[in-house]
């Protein structure tokens, strides 16, 4: 009878479990969309009286901020928004390939031992404050790298976005873009690198029995595999770029020109960077002002993350 009964008992407690379990994934989801929910009402609240109040007195305030290079509010996050994706951008195209490329070689082509140091050191640079990267470029790399900007500068001046003469200091949108491009590597390495060592065995194994060659088995069986995953790699590396703060801020000479003049300085800043510099001396219009270029980017981040999710779905089809 005892036995009979334990054995009515463990369906039910089993069907309690698996309803508290269903219970705190729903919490979950929906705390999610709660968060996301907050954070955007919260910058709409604060970003009010920048479009429902006075004009002139905004005007007034974004003169204050610009130097009377703009007075209406798009004047005013048109070039930070430029310089947010323009650096993004340039920090995405140097270390997409550089990061794929390593990765492959941790899945694919290292020593076991040799692959597991790397992944170590991969992860390390993770979890390095994006700080200490901008203590690093501008006391260590903006002054080892103007030799370089200034030989592209020299040979390569022809081309509208490394047209001349270089800044020195190296203070500009490119070395910027280097230092940024550092910060979301170990992002795509490390995701990328999951991805690749997901491929099946199978199908490595029959391109190598067909007579491919190790490049050819990568090409053929790896990347396709892998191309979803590295698509959502590059839009989270993206996106860290898009919302980078200190890095930019210690490093980065700032204007406000729509330029793509990379290696000259004065000429972008991102918005992120210029809510950190004039955020302490704001009044309260002034940061409704700003607050209102965080809503900005907080659209473009959403929008970014919409597209990579698009690419990822066409990419998996």
């Amino acid at each position: 009878m005892s036995s009979q009964s334990k054995t009515a008992q463990q369906p039910v407690s089993g069907k309690n479990a698996d309803k508290v379990f269903k219970g705190v994934a729903y919490a979950c989801g929906i705390l999610i969309l709660v968060v996301l929910a907050a954070v955007a009402l919260f910058l709409l609240f604060r970003a009010w009286p920048l479009i429902g109040g006075d004009q002139e007195a905004n005007s007034a305030t974004i003169s204050n901020f610009t130097g009377g290079k703009a007075s209406s509010f798009w004047g005013y996050v048109g070039p930070l928004l430029f310089g947010t994706v323009l650096i993004s951008a340039l920090a995405l195209l140097i270390s997409f390939f550089v990061s794929v490329g390593i990765a492959l070689f941790i899945s694919h082509y290292a020593p076991k031992k040799l692959a597991t140091a790397l992944s170590y050191v991969v992860d390390l640079l993770a979890a390095i404050p994006s700080v200490i990267y901008g203590l690093w470029g501008g006391l260590i790399l903006v002054p080892a790298i103007y030799p370089f900007w200034n030989w592209v500068a020299k040979y390569l001046g022809w081309i509208p976005l490394f047209a001349g003469p270089a800044a020195n200091p190296s203070r500009t949108v490119a070395t910027v873009a280097v230092v940024l491009a550092v910060m979301i590597l170990p992002i795509i390495t490390s995701m990328s690198r999951d991805i690749f060592m997901q491929t099946p065995r199978l199908q490595e194994e029959a391109a190598l029995a067909l007579g491919a060659t190790r490049w050819e088995m990568v090409k053929l069986a790896v990347l396709p595999f892998g191309k979803s995953g590295v698509v959502s790699a590059s839009m989270l590396g993206l996106g860290r770029a898009l919302g980078e703060t200190m890095a930019v801020l210690m490093i980065l000479s700032p204007g406000l020109n729509y330029s793509i003049k990379l290696l000259q300085a004065s000429q972008n800043q991102t918005i992120a960077a210029n809510i950190a510099a004039q955020y302490p001396e704001a009044n309260d219009l002034g940061v409704s002002v700003l607050i209102g270029t965080g809503l900005v980017l907080f659209l473009i981040t959403f929008v970014v993350n919409f597209i990579a999710r698009k690419l990822t779905e066409k990419a998996s089809a």
